[in-house]
């Protein structure tokens, strides 16, 4: 097994809070190789049933894991001896970026490792709402599912977008204030981000992150900070219900869903030792999903 060399490090990881999310194994995955993580999350409510204890993915089972604390995350890492701390907050609201930092700084003294996880989504169309009969198959993309305006642009671009900017900014800020000359950040996009009809300003939002990405890896380079961007295709954090799953299987060469664990895998080798020389760069994590070769 290859030593990352991460013990006692500190990972900052936003959008940890569902248990069976990206996040919630990234920061499962940094704690085995003994580094201590802060996990942010943001607990998000949506109108379910009341008996809507699901155990089957889809999007009811995800949402009930959307609406829980990150502290359920956390205490399972503790619980098998790692170190781990929570906080939750909107990231929408940027107050939260400082306040995010001073959180994790208070629960461990700095922060070594920026992973930017959390992400807003909401599925979005430029087809008119009121063309009933073409929004037909739109609305079975999901509950939220509308013609983009201000608020879906908005949001997305909050979360998604600026957060991150602003998270990387402080992030470096306190890495050249202390003269570390060692810092890793590692942003999450999708394996789409260049345009996807149906989720528009969610793609846009993730293809702004990779920009800031390249942008920050050639500006923070001279002072020993990494910044690597994650792609993944479809993983199942909840949200793929079992038929949906089969029907994206053969679109994946791999013929295999993503798990979790797939892109914590890649993370934590963009923030290890031996990726020392490795920034700028994009790196699709998805079975060969959308891969410009035709029909496999």
């Amino acid at each position: 097994m290859i030593d990352p060399r991460l013990h006692e490090k500190v990972a900052l990881i936003t959008g940890g809070n569902n248990p069976y999310g990206i996040g919630a194994a990234i920061a499962r995955e940094f704690a085995t190789h003994g580094a201590q993580v802060f996990i942010h999350g943001y607990r998000q409510e949506f109108d379910l049933p009341s008996d809507s204890q699901i155990q089957e993915p889809g999007l009811h089972f995800f949402f009930e894991q959307q609406r829980k604390s990150a502290d359920e995350v956390a205490a399972s890492i503790r619980k098998v001896g790692g170190k781990a701390e929570h906080w939750d907050g909107d990231l929408r609201d940027p107050q939260n970026v400082t306040l995010l930092f001073e959180k994790a700084e208070k629960a461990f003294g700095r922060i070594d490792i920026l992973v930017n996880n959390a992400a807003e989504y909401l599925a979005d169309t430029f087809i008119p709402s009121d063309t009933s009969e073409e929004m037909g198959e739109l609305w079975e993309a999901g509950p939220s599912t509308s013609t983009i305006n201000v608020e879906t642009h908005d949001r997305h671009f909050a979360v998604n977008s600026r957060a991150v900017a602003m998270l990387m900014a402080t992030f470096a800020s306190r890495i050249i204030e202390r003269r570390a000359n060692w810092g890793r950040i590692v942003n999450i996009s999708a394996d789409c981000a260049w345009g996807c009809p149906k989720e528009i300003s969610y793609r846009a939002s993730k293809y702004a992150l990779e920009s800031y990405s390249r942008s920050a890896a050639a500006e923070l380079g001279s002072y020993g900070i990494t910044v690597n961007v994650v792609s993944p295709g479809p993983v199942q954090s909840g949200y793929i219900a079992p038929e949906q799953e089969e029907a994206l299987i053969p679109d994946i060469p791999l013929r295999r869903i993503g798990q979790p664990e797939d892109i914590a895998n890649a993370v934590v080798f963009f923030a290890s030792e031996q990726a020392g020389w490795i920034t700028g760069q994009l790196l699709f994590v998805h079975g060969g999903h959308r891969m410009a070769l035709g029909q496999l």
